[in-house]
């Protein structure tokens, strides 16, 4: 009767773990898509920083050129 007690008590444990395992795999892939969702951002954030430098720099040139005339 003890051995199935302890039987029981292992297995509902094991169980236990399990589902803490796959909690924790669950809440690092949610993590690593926000992750990935984030540098993509950035990456279109750099990208549009980039485009509006190049057009400052055309203005600029285009008034420099301007005020040389």
């Amino acid at each position: 009767m003890t051995r199935f007690f302890i039987l029981v008590l292992a297995a509902s444990l094991a169980a236990c773990g399990v589902e803490t395992a796959t909690t924790a795999a669950t809440v690092a892939e949610m993590k690593r898509r926000e992750i990935e969702a984030a540098k993509k951002n950035l990456e279109q954030a750099q990208q549009k920083i980039d485009a509006a430098t190049q057009q400052l720099n055309q203005n600029a040139a285009q008034v420099d050129e301007k005020t040389k005339d």
